[in-house]
């Protein structure tokens, strides 16, 4: 069975657990390891949106910043270190990620006022400009743990936040130890991380959880984590995650050695988001939405007979 809880983003509260909502992926950038930049245009960007709602898409989570592996990520407030590493891709100032994603938001919520809109990013500053031209969640991928000011700026802002899970930072990812149990792990954090959240004072019932498949996760720590998604339900929150295209399913379908190319990923992909619906999971977050959209109403089918 799947709880019911009643997410409250501010401007409005949305029921979750009768049905699968999913979150429509818009990529604002140049590097993003799902699209390659086709998205990095604004009018582009905003196209593509409005094509996931087309498809069935309740949300839209619009970033600006890539944080596959290697990615170099950047704390509010700093800028880009001098002479860093060359393994490691040069972070995105707040200014540029704000020059990305609020033409998006803003003229998205022009054309589709009923939307909700995310915006997918780590830095406080982003967060609050982001909000004020309409976004009406917060998505953060660090657990709201990379920008110190992030915890209180969004109990100031009393949106919707969805707090993540992820190991370390990307350009740590392939170097981290291997974890004893991913999923003891995952559910002991995100419990004590929500937590802080609520003494920083960002109210329970905005809180959603994510634990942040492939985020500093390896191939064999991403499938127990799958196959026990329920057991997250115990931390007592309403929960989203995002396998979508993600490397640990290329390389389950890899062929003669080599992984399968995110353009081959669909099947393996809708396979994981079902797996995730039936374990209880409120929102998926994928890229390919009109054939989740699918998938998902059986899977609620199953989910309402008792599955």
């Amino acid at each position: 069975m799947r709880a019911i809880f009643h997410w409250n983003l501010g401007s409005r509260t949305i029921e979750l657990g009768r049905r699968t909502l999913l979150m429509g992926v818009v990529n604002v950038t140049p590097d993003s390891f799902s699209d390659g930049g086709l998205y990095f245009d604004a009018e582009k960007a905003v196209a593509h949106a409005e094509q996931l709602l087309a498809d069935g898409a309740t949300m839209i989570d619009v970033g600006g910043e890539s944080t596959r592996p290697g990615a170099g990520v950047l704390a509010s407030g700093s800028e880009p270190a001098q002479g860093e590493s060359r393994r490691m891709r040069t972070p995105v100032s707040e200014e540029e990620e704000r020059k990305r994603v609020l033409p998006v938001i803003r003229d998205l919520k022009r054309r589709r006022p009923e939307a909700i809109i995310s915006v997918d990013t780590y830095k406080a500053t982003v967060a609050r400009a982001a909000v004020e031209a309409g976004a009406e969640v917060v998505n953060d991928i660090s657990g709201f743990r990379w920008d110190p000011k992030m915890a209180k700026t969004l109990a100031e802002l009393k949106v919707g936040a969805v707090l993540m899970h992820t190991r370390g930072r990307p350009e740590e990812w392939r170097s981290l130890p291997p974890i004893g149990d991913p999923v003891l792990l995952v559910k002991r954090e995100l419990r004590q991380w929500a937590e802080a959240a609520i003494l920083a004072g960002i109210k329970r019932d905005h809180l959603a959880l994510d634990p942040g498949f492939g985020f500093g996760k390896s191939f064999e720590e991403n499938y127990p984590l799958l196959a026990r998604f329920s057991e997250l339900q115990q931390v007592g929150y309403p929960l989203l995650a995002g396998t979508s295209r993600k490397s640990f399913i290329g390389r389950t379908l890899a062929r003669d050695g080599q992984d399968a190319p995110v353009e081959q990923r669909l099947y393996g992909t809708l396979a994981t988001e079902t797996t995730l619906i039936l374990k209880g999971a409120h929102i998926i977050r994928t890229h390919d939405v009109r054939c989740a959209v699918e998938a998902a109403r059986v899977a609620d089918v199953i989910v309402a007979s008792g599955g």
